[in-house]
């Protein structure tokens, strides 16, 4: 028993005694990593003083000293502060938002994006109340969603070159995201099949559109498709630009999936076989669903870029927002104000980023069947 009492412990973890106050809370965290050694105390001294030189003028810049009053001109936003001109952005942001969709018709816009989500909900999330009947609103939305945008059978028709802004980038970015999944697995499944013709033509469609740059296929649905098409046919440029994109994410999520597979262990296989399950079965029973979870980050890391790379389409003559600040930069009445437009840009792509790879980490917790090493 003495020797019991002598024990050693750990500061806080013995089983009798509350855990000292400067072991727990926010003491216990600033102890452990940022005052743990002499080096740690260092590098939190000049980390400290690092920001208190740059946060406080970036704060007073971008808020403090801020114009975001509605003003007409540059020059009046430097008469009231030295700060950010936010004012432009508020001048832009219909057109941002939309492009120069009518302003009429803009009802249609948000009542899409809204239904976007709730078309969204039962893929993502398996818990929602009558999931099953939302699963065919979702199967019936792509269509739904190009009336809504385009008009047709009643309603007023709007053409692609109106479209830009945001609108643009949620319209291409979610459409590639939407189709080329599916057929990103289509294509790494016929990579990985046993028969040489599928395999070859799946091999030579992911070699192809990975070894050649996105912005290069926008110019070949820009200009060079138009002559190989019957004289007199007009193909819709946004959705030339749509097809490529879909085309070319789907190579890449084809290798992220089949990276997945590889990893898959073989034995896997075997026991489909053992229970006499078709191919079918045993791809969408077992060996898919484990290849999907093991290459989560991966897929969701592709879409981030692909929605990221819909900024390229201003090289084709599509206004995305670089393309509307771009515009807006040409009026003389807010030249010089790019970081304030390229800021506002960036948040806009930040949230929907973040977005995505918080769902990938949600998605990843509820997927984690405990078998690693807590």
């Amino acid at each position: 028993m003495a020797e019991q009492n002598q024990q050693d412990y750990v500061p806080g973890t013995h089983a009798s005694l509350p855990p000292p106050i400067s072991q727990v809370g926010i003491a216990g965290w600033m102890r452990k990593n940022l005052f743990s050694s002499p080096s740690n105390v260092i590098l939190t001294i000049v980390a400290v003083y690092f920001l208190y030189k740059v946060i406080p003028p970036i704060l007073n810049w971008a808020i403090f000293d801020a114009v975001f009053s509605d003003v007409d001109h540059r020059n009046e936003c430097r008469e009231i502060a030295a700060g950010a001109c936010w004012a432009v952005v508020r001048a832009r942001f219909d057109q941002f938002l939309y492009g120069f969709y009518p302003d009429y018709l803009r009802w249609r816009v948000n009542l899409t994006f809204v239904l976007m989500f709730v078309a969204l909900i039962p893929l993502l999330y398996d818990q929602v109340p009558k999931r099953k009947y939302l699963l065919w609103f979702s199967l019936i939305y792509p269509f739904l969603a190009f009336f809504m945008l385009w008009g047709g059978l009643g309603l007023e028709p709007v053409e692609s070159a109106k479209f830009g802004g945001f609108l643009l980038t949620v319209l291409i970015g979610m459409t590639g995201i939407v189709v080329s999944l599916p057929l990103g697995i289509a294509l790494s499944l016929g990579r990985h099949s046993s028969m040489p013709v599928v395999k070859m033509l799946s091999v030579w469609y992911i070699e192809f559109f990975r070894g050649v740059p996105l912005i290069t296929l926008l110019f070949v649905a820009s200009t060079l498709l138009n002559y190989f098409m019957p004289p007199g046919t007009y193909f819709d440029l946004l959705l030339r630009v749509i097809i490529m994109v879909i085309l070319f994410s789907a190579a890449y999520i084809a290798e992220v999936i089949r990276g997945g597979l590889a990893a898959i262990p073989k034995g896997q296989f075997e026991a489909a076989d053992a229970l006499g399950l078709t191919y079918g079965k045993s791809m969408r029973l077992i060996i898919l669903p484990q290849a999907l979870k093991i290459s989560i980050p991966g897929i969701v890391n592709t879409f981030i870029g692909l929605y990221k790379d819909t900024t390229l389409v201003v090289v084709v003559g599509l206004l995305d927002p670089l393309g509307i600040s771009r515009a807006t930069l040409a009026d003389s009445s807010w030249q010089g104000l790019s970081t304030e437009l390229y800021i506002f840009i960036a948040v806009g792509f930040f949230i929907s980023c973040f977005a995505m790879s918080r769902y990938s980490l949600y998605l990843e917790r509820k997927l984690d069947t405990g078998h690693r090493d807590k």
